[in-house]
Formats: C-alpha cells, sequence, structure tokens
C-alpha cells in the first residue's frame, strides 16, 4: 500500500517552513496593519510553493501556519509579557528588533501547546532567526530569550 500524503520528512520541512512564513506574516501585519485574515490567505494562496526567480518556496504546513498565526495575535499581551521577562538589559519587546518581536511572538504561540518539544521548538526558531540574522548575534540572543520563555510557558518539561 502507498501513501498519497508527504513522508515523515517532508511533514518536518513543511512545519519549518511554516515557521519562517509565520514570522514573516506578523512582520507583516505589524508594519501594514493588515489583518490576520488577510495576511494569512495572501501567504497560503501566494508563497506557499510559489517560484521567486527560478526558486521554488518551500510548501507550509497550513495548518501549523494558521494556528501559530492565530495564537500569536490572540495571546499578544501574554506573550510579549513573557519576552519581556526574558530579554535581558532592560530593553522592553517594543524596543527589540521587529523581526524579532515577531519571531518571539511566533514561538510563544508555540509555548502555549504541548504537541511540540520545548526544545525543538527553541532550535527551529533559533535556525529562523539565522536566516534573517546570518552573520550577527542575534541567534544568541534567541536562543537564550526562547529557553527563558520555555521553561516559565511549559516548566514541566524541563
Amino acid at each position: 500500500m502507498t501513501s498519497n500524503g508527504p513522508s515523515g520528512n517532508q511533514k518536518r520541512k513543511m512545519k519549518s517552513a511554516s515557521r519562517l512564513y509565520a514570522v514573516q506574516a506578523l512582520f507583516q501585519m505589524e508594519h501594514s496593519a493588515q489583518t490576520v485574515d488577510v495576511v494569512r490567505h495572501e501567504f497560503i494562496d501566494h508563497r506557499f510553493g510559489a517560484v521567486y526567480e527560478g526558486d521554488e518556496m518551500q510548501e507550509g504546513d497550513v495548518d501549523h501556519f494558521s494556528r501559530v498565526l492565530e495564537d500569536a495575535v490572540n495571546y499578544q499581551a501574554p506573550i510579549d509579557q513573557m519576552a519581556n521577562r526574558a530579554i535581558v538589559a532592560k530593553w522592553a519587546i517594543a524596543r527589540i528588533d521587529p523581526t524579532l518581536r515577531a519571531l518571539f511572538r511566533a514561538a510563544g504561540a508555540e509555548f502555549r501547546h504541548d504537541d511540540t518539544p520545548p526544545r525543538v521548538v527553541i532550535k527551529e526558531y533559533v535556525d529562523v532567526a539565522h536566516a534573517f540574522f546570518p552573520d550577527g548575534r542575534e541567534p544568541s540572543f534567541v536562543n537564550a530569550v526562547l529557553d527563558h520563555m520555555a521553561r516559565e510557558a511549559r516548566p514541566e518539561a524541563f
């Protein structure tokens, strides 16, 4: 019997892509004042699997992407408060780079659910940080902040 669905490795890649897309979508929402529904549909309809300059974008996990976006928007205040407690040097989340702010919100949304181990969420979003900041110190900062956020959100997992 053959399976028509994606393999386990392909599912992981799709989930990883959905995390990157979620950070981009949250960033776009903050800078455009577009609603979550408008941005979600734009990404699903025009970015998942799209071809740009000959490069095909990864297909995303639509359900995971949608859940991260919804939770990041619906629980933004408590997620931001959790991020504020994790950020060192008295920097409020409002003063953080908007890409990092979107990343913390997306990861914080995932910490609200216990279906993905916190260490996996942290690694995935540190990888996203590397995509946006390949030569900077931001990925290390992201790792530290997300570790603190995860321990607060899901202490039983540590």
